[in-house]
């Protein structure tokens, strides 16, 4: 059982940045497929960033590729989500989430078994 936990949120102005962490207890952290999604009130939740086990295997939503980064260090079994030049259309709950993909990349949320609770970022204009 993974369980993973988010850190990092806030309230920010637009063009700050933010970096969001998540932490996972188990064992596995190193062999799994991790993500954040992002949702904002009355919307579906969204698909942000996701990372493999490989090297640079990572990938983003068209909304925030030259913005933000997904890192892990598997040490701490910790992944981030460094979120720069922050616009008010970023403004959602972020969550990360876990799954076994054998460095396959998810972008949906029923690819994902483990969910964190969660934490907000609100960007003001």
């Amino acid at each position: 059982q993974v369980q993973l936990v988010e850190s990092g949120g806030g309230l920010v102005q637009t063009g700050d940045s933010l970096t969001l962490s998540c932490a996972a207890s188990g064992r596995t952290f190193s062999q799994l497929t991790l993500a954040w999604f992002r949702q904002d009130p009355g919307k579906e939740r969204e698909f942000v960033a996701a990372i493999g086990w490989s090297p640079g295997n990572t990938d983003y939503a068209d909304s925030v590729k030259g913005r933000f980064t997904i890192s892990r260090d598997n040490a701490k079994n910790t992944v981030y989500l460094q979120m720069n030049s922050l616009r008010p259309e970023d403004t959602a709950v972020y969550s990360c989430a876990a799954t076994r993909l054998d460095d396959g990349l998810g972008y949906v949320e029923d690819e994902y078994d483990h969910w964190g609770p969660g934490t907000r970022v609100t960007v003001s204009s």
